[in-house]
């Protein structure tokens, strides 16, 4: 089975997590306008405002990508008693089925990022905060809270983003608790000292924030893993999922596995809030695997939430992720694995014919170079699969089209040749072959029949003597009048002759 296939099943599950988020929310606050000017006060751009717009940043990023993918959030933090507070208690309620656990600071302001853009481009960050730890009376009330709500959870989320909500004693009562109840927790972290972490699950840093926390390299897998490790035995954590941009993320756990899991992401706008859509999901995720033990819980939740981030980052802003386009990214990698699947060596080839063979089933085989693909190749594919139950194509190699048709050919890569024919459903595996003939992969593969163009005869047909010297058969195909790859690519020469005078 394909990943895609082994997570897509899982997607029923997120909305069975309860999942509690505790520590730092913030109000994310857009300032949009364009600059014209640079002021004659100093040297620096007038921005003129043109529209305002509110998201929820850290914990509530994590609570909105919750929600997004059908959770029920329960939110622990605090707000102060100001404008951007009341911003974040609205945008909290407009989420669907979020217990409200925001408790109000009359000594603190509420977290608030201003940032100024034009045209898409950030010209400034403002930040409002505290980062004091909390008052003891407000700590308790916090902790009296989330220890009440806690028996109907399925984890614990604690993000932590150094404002003073998640001090280490605070962390540990948290922490303990949830393992007395074999809840997991999910920690993404923050600062150098991960001490306060100790005995959680997981924790979720970034490339950048694992090297500050362990004074190590971070930059091979190798380094990565080692990294993690000395997390592991310094924190007693069962395990460190490590994000690492455009190079993926790694799983490393205190069972001894390790895991490199590769992006995802087919194009990068933003990546601010992913961190929030990682953790959201392996805390939806991890919780509701109840039957798996917690290695298996760590790699399916790590690489769901590996297809989530690279999902993400292909938005703009801080931004969610819903379990429609989860499954339709599952889907549309599926079809990818499947298509690259297809290309195989000749001695696979020849196991996974033999199989067939066992099953019962009629192979054919076709060949050619397959350079430009054409509405007549896709006619021979559709003719060629009718006369078998499992199709094989011989592709010839770069070095054997340019022997065959001239150093200014292929157009196309074999790889990338292949990847087109393997888009078709009629064809099941493709064997690239450096001999001018395929002679090789018929001697090898004995297909029962052969497929070639109408514009061959029998005679013509390389292999047809071998093919029906043990009782298999010669196909001749109807070819499509007026399509050829020497034809089109000779057209396209005559119409650029004729641009360039």
């Amino acid at each position: 089975m394909t990943a895609p296939t082994i997570l897509a099943p899982h997607l029923n599950h997120l909305n069975k997590a309860v999942v509690m988020v505790i520590g730092d929310v913030m109000l994310d606050r857009f300032q949009h306008g364009t600059v014209d000017r640079i002021s004659p006060e100093a040297p620096v751009p007038v921005l003129r405002v043109q529209r305002e717009t509110t998201s929820l940043g850290g914990a509530g990023n994590v609570v909105a990508n919750l929600a997004s993918l059908g959770a029920e959030p329960i939110l622990v933090a605090i707000i102060g008693n100001d404008e951007a507070g009341a911003q974040i208690f609205e945008h909290i309620h407009r989420l669907s089925a979020v217990t409200n656990g925001l408790f109000q600071a009359a000594d603190r302001p509420t977290t608030l990022k201003t940032r100024f853009l034009a045209r898409n481009q950030q010209l400034l960050r403002c930040d409002v905060e505290a980062v004091q730890p909390m008052a003891v009376p407000l700590r308790q009330q916090l902790l009296d809270y989330a220890l009440a709500q806690m028996d109907r959870v399925t984890a614990i989320i604690l993000s932590d983003y150094a404002k003073g909500v998640l001090d280490a004693e605070f962390c540990q009562n948290i922490i303990q608790a949830a393992r007395e109840r074999h809840i997991p927790v999910v920690v993404d972290p923050a600062g150098r000292d991960w001490s306060r972490y100790h005995g959680a699950t997981a924790v979720t840093p970034n490339r950048s924030e694992l090297a500050a926390a362990t004074d190590m390299a971070t930059n091979q897998d190798d380094e990565i893993e080692a990294a993690c490790w000395q997390v592991i035995d310094s924190c007693d954590i069962d395990a460190v999922v490590a994000t690492r941009s455009e190079k993926g993320m790694s799983l490393v756990t205190k069972s001894g596995n390790h895991h490199h899991l590769p992006t995802v992401a087919r194009e990068v706008w933003d990546v601010s809030g992913a961190g929030d859509t990682v953790i959201a999901v392996i805390g939806a995720l991890i919780g509701v695997l109840q039957e798996t033990d917690m290695a298996e819980r760590l790699l399916l939740s790590a690489m769901l939430a590996n297809v989530a981030g690279g999902i993400v980052v292909g938005k703009v802003g801080t931004a969610q992720v819903t379990p429609d386009e989860l499954a339709l990214e599952l889907y549309r990698q599926d079809r990818v694995m499947e298509r690259r699947s297809k290309r195989v060596s000749l001695e696979e080839a020849i196991d996974q014919v033999t199989k067939w063979r066992r099953q019962g089933l009629t192979v054919g085989f076709t060949n050619g170079c397959f350079d430009l693909i054409h509405p007549g190749h896709v006619s021979l594919m559709r003719q060629a699969k009718a006369q078998c139950d499992r199709l094989v194509m011989g592709l010839n190699s770069d070095d054997s089209v340019r022997r065959l048709k001239g150093p200014s050919r292929p157009v196309n890569s074999a790889e990338a040749r292949s990847d087109v024919l393997a888009a078709m459903e009629s064809i099941d595996l493709i064997v690239v072959f450096d001999e001018d003939t395929p002679m090789q992969l018929l001697e090898s593969l004995r297909p029962d029949v052969l497929i070639k163009g109408g514009d061959y005869t029998v005679e013509t047909v390389v292999g047809a003597d071998l093919v029906q010297s043990y009782g298999g058969r010669v196909y001749l195909a109807d070819i499509t009048p007026g399509q050829s790859t020497t034809g089109t690519i000779a057209r396209l020469e005559n119409e650029k002759k004729i641009v360039n005078g």
